[in-house]
């Protein structure tokens, strides 16, 4: 061996990630992010909102595929029996959880143990085994209503508007605390609204059943899959009326995470638990995205103005300096970029 080999930046960065609800729209993202950055990746999936076929789409974009275990991790038992067969776990990213507004609001239960209970069994085990990076898959429902736009990460906590939102708002919480008082260093990332695919249109967003995000459902409507689109309220304290969000190309999003990843490993928190925002800077209306997606088609969308929607914001868009600055990250996508990835990848689904 020559006496001058040094682990290469690759070597030092063959880290094991487990990626809870690493087949989800996010979660398949960011395991591919992971992977293309050198790191190991372990899925954990229960395939409740999405298919198995993610595997497929992710090892073809890699040439590498990811190690995975189908586990509900509402089941503590088999949380327990996880860990104890694999021990060698570097860190943790958190994505499995329900994640759509209108339904907590419907049911609540089925929000605060699929998104509580699976946080606490995994902060457990992570106790257990010395497990001590962990990154939370937060939103910006935790800030509720904003007072001042852009929103950063200083401003007040709220009381949430949505038991989703209330369950990211008590996670966020019971990570700090286990932080305080154990050897666990975490970063939880508020996003914004992730749209978009993977520019192979291999993986992308396909819920089962009816689309609750607003893209998709666009996208389902322009396929012929949907009737029409519903645009849940037009008399909002806005330009246009319509609700204004801040919409992230996913695959800027799981860039994010790697980078998150890499502050943990290399010790680079400045504090034990550390939020950042993670969007665009930019809030756009559900009707921009409309007019914007009909350009990039070429498709006029069937769609309709219905009542609001309980739960929803007015507007909210993200001040991403932090994680420009500390984590040296920044959205590259645009609104037109992404939604044209999102029609790539349904027109690929829908074989059209």
């Amino acid at each position: 061996m020559s006496q001058n080999k040094f682990p290469s930046l690759r070597e030092v960065h063959m880290k094991k990630i487990l990626v809870t609800g690493g087949l989800g729209y996010i979660g398949s993202h960011t395991v591919v992010a992971l992977q293309e950055a050198g790191y190991e990746v372990f899925i954990i999936d229960n395939l409740s909102n999405t298919s198995i076929d993610v595997l497929q789409g992710i090892t073809e974009i890699t040439n590498t595929p990811p190690s995975f275990v189908r586990l509900d991790l509402r089941i503590k038992s088999d949380v327990e029996k996880f860990f104890q067969t694999h021990k060698d776990i570097d860190g943790i990213i958190h994505f499995a959880a329900s994640k759509a507004v209108g339904e907590s609001v419907e049911n609540p239960l089925l929000y605060y143990e699929n998104n509580i209970n699976s946080l606490v069994y995994l902060l457990q085990e992570c106790k257990a085994h010395s497990i001590s990076n962990f990154i939370f898959s937060s939103s910006c429902t935790v800030y509720g209503e904003p007072d001042v736009l852009p929103i950063n990460e200083e401003a007040p906590i709220k009381k949430a508007i949505s038991p989703y939102g209330n369950t990211k708002q008590i996670s966020e919480e019971i990570i700090n605390d286990v932080c305080k008082v154990s050897s666990l260093n975490a970063i939880a990332l508020r996003y914004f609204n992730p749209i978009g695919a993977h520019e192979s249109a291999l993986i992308g967003e396909l819920p089962v059943g009816v689309p609750q995000n607003l893209v998709p459902y666009i996208t389902q409507t322009a396929a012929g899959v949907r009737k029409e689109l519903s645009i849940f309220g037009d008399d909002y304290n806005t330009p246009d009326g319509s609700c204004i969000r801040d919409y992230i190309h996913v695959v800027d999003l799981a860039k994010a995470h790697v980078k998150a990843v890499e502050r943990l490993i290399n010790a680079e928190n400045s504090a034990k638990f550390k939020v950042f925002n993670v969007g665009t800077g930019k809030g756009n209306s559900v009707l921009e995205v409309v007019t914007a997606f009909e350009e990039i088609s070429g498709k006029k969308l069937n769609y309709k103005i219905v009542k609001r929607r309980p739960g929803d914001v007015v507007a909210v868009f993200a001040d991403t300096k932090k994680a420009n600055d500390e984590l040296g990250w920044k959205a590259v996508h645009n609104l037109k970029e992404s939604l044209a990835s999102a029609w790539k990848w349904e027109k690929k689904v829908r074989g059209i």
